[in-house]
């Protein structure tokens, strides 16, 4: 009510999280398996490679983006809480929402009409997706899970597409460089297994409360004007 969400910043955040996205998808395409093959034992050197990749392509893509359009006069100092929810609403409601359903929904279509097809897809998610076939009190708790996982991601998304927009319109370096350390939440990512799911979620969700804390703290005297 006080803010901007525009039709710019949700277009020029669709513009970043796409962006990012793709350039993480081709890397990973051509690294992850040579990288793999050499650290697939050392979860640390594991959590560098993601995490990097988030901090140059999504939070850096995130300013690049915010200068271009701040240079042309399309977003600024008022459009930053939007820009930050956009990038938010594209990764979780575009990207992970409405992708991971269509994602399901062909994959439940296929096994309904039954045939070798479906025989041949079942054998293959019963191994690598077993919680697509747990019944509903083991599924609950994992769609739990998911939904504080998304409040997360809510959380850095709009942490640091706030400051990368601050950063471009004010011209104030430092903004930026608190936002690129948040992209080393994916350095956790190979940590999952072995804090145990629930640990891990209370865990990545406890940063992005530290995370958004720190971006109320850095901004609050901007914030009347």
């Amino acid at each position: 009510m006080k803010r901007n969400f525009t039709g710019a910043a949700f277009g020029y955040s669709l513009l970043a999280y796409a962006g990012a996205i793709a350039i993480k998808i081709v890397l990973q395409t051509l690294t992850y398996n040579s990288y793999l093959a050499f650290f697939k034992d050392n979860p640390s050197a594991l959590g560098v490679y993601f995490g990097v990749q988030t901090v140059l392509f999504e939070v850096g893509g995130a300013f690049l983006v915010a200068a271009w359009a701040v240079s042309r006069g399309k977003l600024n100092a008022k459009d930053a809480e939007g820009y930050g929810l956009g990038l938010a609403f594209w990764e979780n409601a575009g990207y992970v929402g409405i992708l991971g359903l269509l994602n399901l929904v062909s994959v439940y279509l296929a096994l309904a009409f039954g045939g070798p097809i479906a025989q041949g897809l079942y054998s293959q998610l019963i191994t690598s997706r077993p919680e697509l076939f747990n019944p509903p009190l083991l599924a609950l708790p994992l769609v739990g899970y998911g939904l504080l996982e998304r409040v997360t991601s809510l959380l850095f998304h709009f942490s640091w597409g706030y400051l990368c927009v601050l950063a471009a319109a004010l011209h104030k370096r430092k903004y930026l460089l608190l936002a690129l350390p948040m992209g080393f939440l994916d350095f956790f990512v190979p940590f999952a297994a072995t804090m145990g799911l629930l640990l891990f979620e209370l865990f990545i969700f406890a940063l992005g409360l530290g995370v958004l804390g720190l971006t109320i703290l850095v901004s609050r005297s901007l914030r009347p004007k």
